[in-house]
């Protein structure tokens, strides 16, 4: 049987066939030849299944070719890296200012994952409805660096329903990642996409000003619509991985577009005499803020949450 992995908790795996969901599970071990993680099979994946009659559930036997998958790196010290979803047509950063902040660095982060993993990308900024004058300034200041470079932003209050039609329309018959710190009203804003599905929201901790993980197992969901959205566990840190340095720049689209011009084909963009993205930099075409990413990433310091 075939289906698609509507599910995983680790060991378990839901997948959906038709119109009906069968617990599934892998027998032994299941490696992907070229990808070292800690999940062989991520939600979204379509898989071919056999049943075992004793126990009425099923075991995996077969992963399909991935269109796409997009990837973070643990934290620790394994260098183990984590299928976050596979076979994506979009994926959505949820956003915050503050409780909690969503820094520009990790945005960032996200974005060029997302461009290395050919998977285009938007920004929600949620809780307008918490924003102050010099809040809208600074989100004002926000979606002018994204938007310029093609990535659509979108402001929205979860918790009132604000603008949420907009987001809405861009889920029609796609699949579609939605991510972003814990605590960002991630939960929230998929019950306004889907209003019967409840999910469990938290209050913001206090004392760290971080959200509390409301979601421990990335999940797919049917839109009415047509489409799927996939929620996953709130990210605290996200390191980049896979990328080369010398490639680095070919992810950050305003330097993607300028590097041909720069002198030297093997420039690094940092100190190169003709480097055409400095030059850029230095006439604020590129945003400061996006060249100081670049500069986190290449040196390796890229899991600042």
């Amino acid at each position: 049987m075939q289906g698609l992995v509507t599910k995983s908790t680790g060991s378990w795996y839901q997948v959906k066939a038709g119109n009906e969901v069968f617990d599934c599970r892998i027998k032994g071990k299941f490696r992907i030849k070229g990808i070292t993680t800690t999940n062989p099979i991520a939600v979204g994946d379509v898989v071919d299944f056999e049943m075992e009659p004793e126990q009425g559930t099923g075991v995996i036997t077969n992963l399909h070719q991935r269109k796409n998958y997009i990837i973070r790196k643990s934290v620790n010290l394994s260098k183990q890296a984590q299928i976050i979803a596979a076979n994506l047509d979009q994926a959505f950063l949820i956003v915050t200012l503050a409780s909690p902040r969503t820094s520009l660095g990790f945005i960032d982060r996200f974005l060029v994952t997302a461009e290395a993993y050919d998977i285009p990308a938007r920004l929600i900024f949620n809780k307008l409805d918490l924003f102050s004058d010099e809040g809208l300034s600074i989100l004002a200041d926000y979606k002018d660096i994204y938007e310029r470079i093609g990535y659509p932003c979108y402001e929205v209050s979860a918790k009132e329903g604000t603008n949420i039609q907009q987001v809405q329309a861009q889920l029609k018959d796609k699949v579609t990642l939605l991510t972003g710190h814990s605590g960002v009203g991630k939960s929230s804003l998929i019950n306004r996409l889907l209003p019967d599905l409840e999910l469990k929201t938290h209050m913001i901790s206090e004392w760290s000003d971080k959200g509390m993980h409301t979601t421990t197992f990335a999940e797919m969901f049917d839109l009415p619509q047509g489409g799927y959205i996939i929620d996953t566990p709130g990210i605290r840190e996200l390191g980049v991985i896979d990328i080369e340095k010398q490639e680095l720049g070919h992810f950050f689209p305003e330097m993607r577009e300028r590097m041909n011009e720069c002198r030297f084909n093997n420039c690094r963009h940092i100190n190169e005499p003709g480097c055409a993205v400095l030059e850029a930099l230095d006439e604020d075409e590129i945003a400061i803020t996006r060249y100081e990413s670049y500069l986190s990433i290449y040196n390796g310091n890229d899991t600042r949450s």
